[in-house]
């Protein structure tokens, strides 16, 4: 399976967080809604350093350019 991209993971995490302040699901269902959206966070979290990195590295190189 692979890893979604930045907007649908980030979409899919609003729709988990919602469901889950809306509350009255069972237990186990609350938990696997939970461990889905850790996944979910991470994978943004993966996808937001990846573009900072990319950022950075085209601002070092303009940098670069100008002296």
């Amino acid at each position: 399976m692979t890893e979604p991209g930045y907007e649908q993971a980030r979409d899919e995490l609003a729709a988990v967080v919602a469901k889950l302040e809306a509350g009255g699901l069972p237990l186990e269902e609350s938990l696997t809604l939970w461990e889905r959206g850790e996944s979910l966070a991470k994978t943004c979290d993966r996808h937001l350093a990846g573009a900072r990195e990319r950022v950075e590295t085209a601002l070092a190189a303009a940098e670069a350019e100008d002296r």
